[in-house]
């Protein structure tokens, strides 16, 4: 358990999920944890949590020792210039969960030798079950391993190249969509084979989960399990074979690369 004072900055969607997810793990008490945004009667369940919420961004910084910043892009420099005052780079850790916000931004907003922390989670944080990239800059091996354990209880956490952040995002935040996408897919195929919709959702979202499960906890190459299932001339193969015939690696493949070129670009 960590007794680090946090506060998040931003209680929207995200940032309420961080606090929720930093308190059932455990990590955090209730007193530990700030959350600021203008309407506090949205953060309601984190009160009667015990979470402090208040709408002062400044007095919220001045207090902790771990700043989460998780405003909408549009408006994080404008907020944060506001507060730059509060920040001390001498005991406190500036992360950053805003989409386009690179290292050096958070840096100059904050000002020059801020331990800066860039991370980018996916929507399963809301389940503790993110897949979450990190770097950082100015931070001690120490204060790394301590963001990292942060949002490990959130799921995992890797730490990555910055140049890699917007392929993290592709790959980890768009791959939610992806994966969902392929679920829905897969129910549709299940009801034109007979199922109800409910229980095909049921059979193709555990499915997906099991599959995922034997990648992660054996550490095993996807075409190891495919093996396992794909007998000579059985149905198996049969399926796959007719997904790769009408492009289905390659589709996934290019939506990928497609995603990635329109981030780079913008």
């Amino acid at each position: 358990m960590s007794n680090k004072k946090i506060a998040i900055i931003g209680g929207g969607n995200l940032g309420s999920a961080i606090a929720q997810g930093l308190l059932k793990s455990g990590f955090s008490m209730p007193a530990d944890l700030t959350v600021t945004r203008r309407n506090l009667a949205s953060l309601g369940e984190l009160q009667s949590l015990g979470v402090q919420t208040i709408s002062d961004n400044e007095a919220a910084i001045r207090n902790a020792e771990i700043i989460v910043v998780a405003l909408k892009p549009y408006n994080v420099r404008e907020v944060l210039a506001q507060v730059k005052h509060a920040f001390d780079p001498s005991r406190q850790i500036l992360i950053s969960v805003i989409t386009g916000i690179s290292i050096d931004d958070l840096e100059q907003i904050a000002g020059a030798g801020m331990p800066v922390v860039r991370a980018m989670p996916n929507t399963a944080i809301a389940i503790q079950e993110s897949m979450t990239c990190i770097c950082h800059k100015n931070i001690s091996a120490e204060q790394a391993a301590y963001v990292k354990e942060m949002f490990d209880q959130l799921g995992v956490a890797v730490l990555i190249d910055e140049k890699l952040m917007d392929a993290a995002t592709v790959l980890g935040a768009c791959g939610i969509a992806y994966a969902l996408r392929f679920i829905r897919a897969s129910i549709q195929g299940g009801i034109e084979i007979g199922f109800d919709a409910r229980t095909a959702n049921l059979i193709a979202a555990q499915t997906v989960k099991g599959a995922a499960q034997l990648l992660i906890k054996e550490n095993r190459h996807p075409e190891e399990e495919i093996d396992k299932v794909t007998t000579p001339k059985g149905c198996t193969i049969a399926g796959l074979n007719e997904m790769e015939h009408q492009g289905f690696s390659s589709s996934l493949i290019k939506g990928i690369t497609v995603s990635y070129n329109r981030i780079a670009k913008d």
